[in-house]
């Protein structure tokens, strides 16, 4: 695929080359699963510190508890009015009453069962956890539960400022473990093939080589479809810089320094010992074209939610590939 020229255009869509699905390039033999396997062990072999995605850094508020199980542990998470955020056992002290459905009041926790007040400096039996909030997502970390040497900070990917981006986060979950939604992040080789409606001539130009190779990143050419054959042709690298996470970043085109994050967290198991993954994806958008900052002064009534909309269409398909992985390696008939 031919990436955009230098010069700029008033507009960041491309014609794109007409496209048959059945008369697409096959991409199996590329994507072999010896060179998936590889990125993904090294992926799992970094270290994360015992720290897992939370939530978005929006889902914390200072005016009601947010409440998830990560790594089978119960948490509630809020915030103080200066604007920090916390994060502690989800089971009161006294006598287990689920937090979550408590309230927050003058910065405090508060249990509707009996009116036990919980704050920051925790109450005995009832310790918070580090946190660490980036602005765009609350992560928490759980030493117990990741049985790692712990890090004082997540491994947070570089992203664009604040000031000149759009953010949005998406979650779902499936029934799968971490490491089959970092396997499917880390096969770009299906793209045009399951997603078709995203995805125009996607063509991976470079894979890791060597047991240590560096950079060890994938770098795809890709056309994001629009609408019709109107799409956005990029060069984006896919990274993972600690075991739970994926990040696309675009390296060439329109959008130049835009990230798209994929985080995996463990929630536990359901009630039939079938383990539980939240896919937390953040997307980090930006653009030195004069129209983006038009863009994002509605992102919150338009640009966002539609965002948002794109991660969760794509993750319901990878989800069931996820989940299909996560089956056939439990039971045994996984061929890679």
């Amino acid at each position: 695929m031919t990436l955009p020229d230098p010069e700029p255009r008033r507009l960041p869509l491309r014609r794109m080359p007409a496209f048959d699905w059945s008369r697409q390039r096959p991409t199996w033999r590329e994507g072999s699963p010896a060179v998936i396997g590889a990125a993904l062990k090294r992926a799992l072999a970094r270290p994360s510190g015992n720290w897992f995605v939370l939530a978005a850094s929006s889902e914390v508020r200072a005016d009601r508890p947010f409440g998830r199980v990560v790594a089978g542990a119960e948490l509630v998470a809020w915030r103080t009015p200066d604007g920090a955020a916390h994060v502690g056992p989800g089971a009161c002290p006294h006598l287990g009453a689920p937090l979550c459905r408590g309230a927050v009041t003058g910065g405090n926790l508060v249990c509707r069962w009996h009116g036990l007040s919980l704050g920051a400096e925790g109450f005995p039996g009832w310790s918070p956890y580090p946190v660490h909030d980036d602005g765009v997502l609350v992560w928490v970390r759980l030493d117990r539960e990741g049985g790692e040497e712990p890090l004082d900070a997540p491994v947070v990917p570089e992203r664009p400022g604040a000031a000149a981006s759009i953010t949005a986060v998406e979650s779902l979950a499936g029934r799968c473990e971490p490491e089959d939604v970092v396997a499917n992040r880390l096969d770009p080789w299906h793209g045009s093939w399951f997603h078709p409606y995203s995805f125009v001539g996607l063509t991976v130009t470079e894979v890791p080589e060597g047991p240590d190779p560096e950079p060890d990143r994938m770098v795809v050419d890709v056309g994001f479809r629009v609408a019709g054959r109107l799409g956005v042709p990029v060069r984006a690298e896919f990274t993972c810089p600690e075991p739970r996470t994926v990040v696309m970043r675009v390296i060439e085109g329109e959008g130049l320094g835009s990230v798209v994050e994929t985080h995996a967290t463990p929630l536990g198991v359901d009630d039939r010992g079938v383990p539980r993954t939240a896919v937390v994806e953040a997307t980090v958008a930006t653009s030195d074209r004069v129209g983006f900052a038009l863009a994002r002064r509605v992102a919150g009534a338009v640009v966002r939610p539609a965002m948002r909309m794109a991660a969760r269409r794509l993750w319901r398909e990878d989800l069931a590939y996820a989940e299909r992985r996560y089956l056939l390696r439990s039971s045994g008939r996984w061929p890679g």
